[in-house]
């Protein structure tokens, strides 16, 4: 009695096996067959999804960080009543190094050129304003410096703002 309790509970565990791998090869055989016939290979969509959403988010804030630093915009959203030069300069390059460094971390996800032309448009902008307050008097207000920013990018042949965003659009056209 003890040999056919042994061979009923061996028959069952074989029956259980073979429904396991049939189970088993039934999920993972449409797989292989989508992947030619590669088993182990899995697909990669799902592997690179977090690091594409990441690199999509780093585009999007590198786009809303060069929107933000452009002086049409900059200077705009700075601006007070009766503001002097020297405390508009100083709000104004304070803001952009505050939100470049807010922004520092995604050149992980951006390009390496693009984020270098990044980095020098901020360099580029600071420096700009800084030279339009040597062209004014100590005592001009803060409606001066903006003409003289305002002045200086209106002579400019090609906007580099709107040549950056056109830089980092292109990167995100490059993921997909």
């Amino acid at each position: 009695m003890d040999l056919s309790k042994y061979f009923l509970y061996a028959s069952s565990l074989t029956t259980a096996g073979v429904v396991v791998t049939m189970l088993a090869y039934y999920m993972f055989g449409r797989q292989a067959k989508a992947n030619g016939g590669n088993i182990n290979a899995m697909p990669v969509a799902d592997d690179k999804t977090p690091i594409l959403q990441l690199r999509l988010q780093a585009h999007e804030r590198m786009i809303i960080f060069v929107d933000r630093i452009n002086p049409a915009n900059l200077l705009l959203r700075l601006h007070q009543p009766g503001i002097e030069i020297s405390a508009l300069q100083l709000l104004a390059v304070n803001e952009i190094k505050t939100e470049f460094q807010h922004n520092i971390t995604q050149q992980l996800y951006v390009e390496s050129a693009t984020w270098n032309v990044i980095r020098k448009l901020k360099d580029d902008t600071i420096a700009m304003v800084n030279n339009a307050v040597k062209n004014l008097p100590a005592d001009a207000s803060g409606v001066e410096l903006s003409k003289n920013v305002l002045h200086y990018m209106s002579e400019i042949e090609e906007n580099p703002y709107e040549l950056t965003i056109g830089l980092i659009k292109q990167d995100i056209h490059q993921l997909f």
